[in-house]
């Protein structure tokens, strides 16, 4: 028996009985749930605890949900930070990369050839009257991700009150800087309520600042290049790694920031453009995040297929990095730090405010589409489904695409 498997991750490091000619068995592993992980963070858990725990026992149950619970407290994608973080209990941060890249890559390449063959039709100036279903559709999934994100997450006063103070605020205020300031200040909000937490025996913090350090760091030089040398790329590379290091809660708190500063700030696609995005991105396996692609595609589609490629990687990149760099930093010392009661304290409000701009998301992106009978209850129908039923998100959005077709 390998009694590693039962100590906490935390207090692991980097295990050793897994040696590097099982490390590919992990990768392809790690490519199986990428090219199945349909649904979102929640039904990406799921296959985790069917693959990694029960099939292969990489790690227990417990020592999943605790790294799950972590990065969802972390800005950037949850469910990549999961399974990233899985790669580095098993062999540190090259399998942690390598993890990373298996999982990201096939999403993102979808994504990238979506935007390519977008714009091709644009070019030639074909309709894309057969998106007209799933644009609704899209604003629906993003309804019920924001009905779902509030029960499940905000059930205290405070955090209500929060809710709802973020959800108008971030819809009357369209600026990007909003919505870091509103977690910030939610965080600092309900951080006053510690008391009402009980202590814990802290043990000694130790705390390792390499990959801290290196995230800041990227983050400066990023802004300074993009600023001195107006670059299309170290633009979108800044932009995308900003947002990634600013995002609590996964895919659709991702929503509301990208179409602020890429619709209504920087007009690099059109709100049908974007919404289309969003709706293929449902219907396709892997990481929500790899929407960034898409968006990264098309602010680049003036430069030819090469630009559109390049604008992909630089978005892709800018994304999923922060969240790698983070969760490398706080696996070392999570254990310890989770005892303080302020940090415990301030998590309710980060939440509350992430549900508030879900919703607010949900009011903008409703906006640019013609209120109609028919697109009002696209919308309302594509939420009860995914509410009431168990048709999966890429049947519903496939479905859409070809009624589109056909009429």
């Amino acid at each position: 028996m390998d009694h590693h498997r039962h100590r906490p991750w935390y207090s692991q490091g980097v295990i050793t009985p897994i040696r590097r000619v099982r490390y590919f068995i992990f990768l392809r592993d790690v490519f199986i749930l990428t090219i199945s992980a349909f649904g979102g963070p929640q039904a990406h858990l799921t296959l985790f605890l069917k693959m990694m725990v029960e099939k292969r026992r990489y790690l227990s149950e417990k020592d999943l949900m605790e790294l799950y619970a972590l990065c969802q407290i972390l800005p950037g994608p949850s469910s990549t930070q999961t399974i990233t973080g899985i790669g580095y209990r098993i062999g540190g941060p090259k399998l942690a990369f390598l993890t990373l890249l298996v999982w990201m890559l096939p999403a993102v390449s979808l994504m990238t050839i979506a935007a390519i063959i977008l714009s091709n039709i644009q070019e030639k100036d074909l309709s894309l009257e057969f998106t007209r279903f799933i644009q609704p559709m899209a604003v629906g999934f993003v309804f019920y991700a924001a009905y779902t994100l509030s029960v499940k997450v905000v059930n205290t006063r405070s955090g209500i009150i929060i809710m709802v103070i973020a959800t108008i605020v971030s819809f009357l205020i369209r600026k990007p800087f909003i919505y870091p300031l509103l977690l910030l200040l939610a965080g600092v909000v309900t951080a006053l309520k510690y008391r009402k937490h009980p202590r814990e025996e802290k043990g000694k913090l130790s705390v390792r600042w390499g990959n801290l350090t290196l995230w800041i760091s990227i983050l400066v030089v990023a802004a300074i290049t993009a600023g001195i040398t107006q670059a299309i790329p170290a633009r979108i590379f800044e932009n995308f790694y900003r947002n990634g290091s600013l995002i609590f809660g996964g895919g659709q708190v991702l929503i509301p920031l990208l179409y602020t500063e890429f619709v209504n700030f920087k007009a690099y696609l059109t709100s049908e453009e974007f919404l289309t995005g969003y709706a293929l991105v449902q219907a396709i396996p892997g990481p929500v995040f790899s929407f960034s692609a898409f968006i990264g595609s098309l602010a680049m589609r003036d430069y030819g297929v090469g630009g559109e490629v390049i604008g992909a990687f630089m978005a892709s990149l800018g994304i999923f990095l922060p969240g790698t760099f983070l969760i490398f930093f706080m696996l070392r010392f999570w254990d310890s730090l989770k005892k303080y009661r302020v940090i415990k304290a301030s998590l309710e409000g980060i939440v509350a405010a992430s549900a508030g701009m879900v919703i607010a998301a949900a009011l903008l992106l409703l906006e640019p589409i013609e209120l109609s009978y028919l697109n009002i209850s696209i919308v309302v129908g594509t939420a009860l489904l995914l509410q009431f039923t168990k048709v999966p998100a890429p049947i519903i959005i496939l479905v859409g695409l070809t009624l589109g077709i056909l009429l």
